[in-house]
């Protein structure tokens, strides 16, 4: 019978303690800082709203000179150079994924203010050196909570993440074969989705250029394709690796199926759920809440810097797999820690999520909105119009501008030749009224049909 991951995570983990190669993490505790057992009387100073406020809007209103407008409408290049002219355009953002509206939150802003003001910036260096704090080991343990995971290990990016846990993951196949070149069965297969974000594939080619994974990439959300390769393949330690919420296309992970094939095949499952954490689930627990499958995602990576509204980039896990993460994912131990008043704010940020839960309903009602008046069936806020070259995706994209909307044109290398499209985000700080003037902003410059 296959052993199971806990075991080769555990004799990994051995290796390393013989090897003396375990890295710690020992917070490191910030006059007057938050104790972890503080938690609620804290959450109680955060102040919370039940409805828009005024400054919500600025989440999704922007405004440029006149002369950066100019260069876009004629897609003359720019370095960000300015001519200082005082004329302004006001645009209407369509392409952020703040999808909560949290990084205008004062709320989240003050959390950040009052930890700057107290204990500075920070960090001082790496996590593993004397960057780690009981501020980021507060967040962590919230993000544990949110994901329902043992822990959770915080990381500068979420490019970061997703790479330290790919290189850890090749890792286990070099440290159970002692340090030598694993043979063909002592490797990790790895089965990626064709269209998972770049920071898996990165991380995946960094693991193969140690000679310690086997690659499988299956067909965009084909899940028999994904059991034949699975079938075929004579490896013991398998991975199964795939995007929650598609950054692209703004289709979901088929959740339900890929539970099926990780009870057949006894894989481990991984989730990169960047675009779905507090957007999905009923309590914003992301993908794996809204499928009711927790306990079936093995590891669950995510990001601060979308709904979360601030910066960073987390890997929710249990306590075993966190420490071989920081003992060998490379992007964590070889970068400066996260800022202490950034993971004070991603705190924060929780909170407000947690209690202002209009704001994800406000979100769904915006997607269903879209998808009323346009017909075109989307399932996420992320909506992807298909438009084919790239001087239609262009036209498309400058002809919105005039109508006063930032909406990117999204051309290769991002995605395939002849797949250039309109990328357009919803947010819950949009109002029903601002998805009508898209809309028909939209009938003038594509034809919604075609994309059905």
């Amino acid at each position: 019978m296959m052993r199971s991951w806990d075991h080769w995570v555990e004799e990994a983990l051995q290796k390393l303690q013989h090897l003396q190669l375990v890295g710690s993490l020992r917070p490191i505790h910030l006059h007057s800082a938050p104790a972890l057992e503080a938690q609620k009387p804290i959450e109680d100073e955060f102040n919370v709203f039940d409805e828009l406020q005024p400054w919500d809007r600025s989440a999704v209103q922007v405004q440029i000179t006149e002369a950066t407008f100019q260069k876009w409408v004629h897609d003359i290049p720019s370095s960000g150079d300015d001519d200082g002219t005082q004329s302004f355009k006001k645009l209407l953002l369509f392409s952020t994924n703040d999808y909560l509206g949290l990084g205008s939150h004062p709320t989240i802003g003050k959390a950040a203010a009052k930890v700057a003001l107290e204990h500075g910036m920070g960090p001082r260096s790496s996590a593993l050196i004397c960057g780690y704090t009981d501020y980021h080991r507060l967040l962590e343990s919230c993000l544990a909570d949110l994901k329902e995971k043992e822990d959770c290990l915080l990381c500068p990016t979420g490019f970061a993440a997703n790479t330290s846990l790919m290189v850890a993951l090749g890792s286990v196949g070099t440290l159970l074969a002692a340090g030598k070149t694993p043979s063909p069965d002592e490797k990790i297969a790895i089965f990626s989705d064709a269209l998972n974000h770049a920071s898996i594939i990165d991380g995946i080619r960094i693991a193969d250029k140690q000679k310690s994974v086997q690659i499988f990439v299956y067909r965009h959300c084909d899940m028999n394709h994904l059991d034949a390769l699975l079938s075929s393949c004579k490896i013991m330690k398998k991975v199964v690796v795939t995007d929650s919420v598609f950054s692209m296309d703004g289709d979901v992970a088929p959740m339900v199926e890929l539970v099926k094939l990780r009870k057949e095949h006894d894989f481990l499952l991984v989730i990169d759920d960047a675009h779905g954490t507090l957007i999905f689930g009923k309590n914003g627990g992301g993908v794996a809440e809204e499928f009711n499958c927790e306990r079936d995602v093995d590891i669950c990576v995510g990001t601060l810097s979308k709904a979360v509204g601030c910066q960073g980039g987390f890997i929710a896990c249990s306590k075993k797999w966190k420490q071989l993460i920081q003992s060998r994912g490379r992007s964590f131990i070889f970068s400066t820690a996260t800022p202490v008043p950034i993971a004070a704010a991603a705190h924060a940020a929780l909170i407000v999520a947690r209690k202002e839960t209009w704001r994800r309903r406000a979100i769904w009602n915006r997607v269903e909105d879209f998808r009323a008046l346009t017909g075109i069936p989307i399932k996420s806020p992320i909506i992807s119009l298909v438009v084919g070259s790239e001087e239609k995706a262009l036209q498309a994209s400058q002809s919105l501008l005039k109508y006063g909307f930032h909406v990117t044109a999204i051309r290769p290398p991002t995605v395939p030749l002849n797949s250039c499209r309109l990328r357009v985000t919803l947010s819950a700080m949009h109002t029903r009224h601002d998805i009508e003037k898209l809309v028909d902003a939209l009938s003038r410059c594509i034809n919604f049909q075609e994309l059905m």
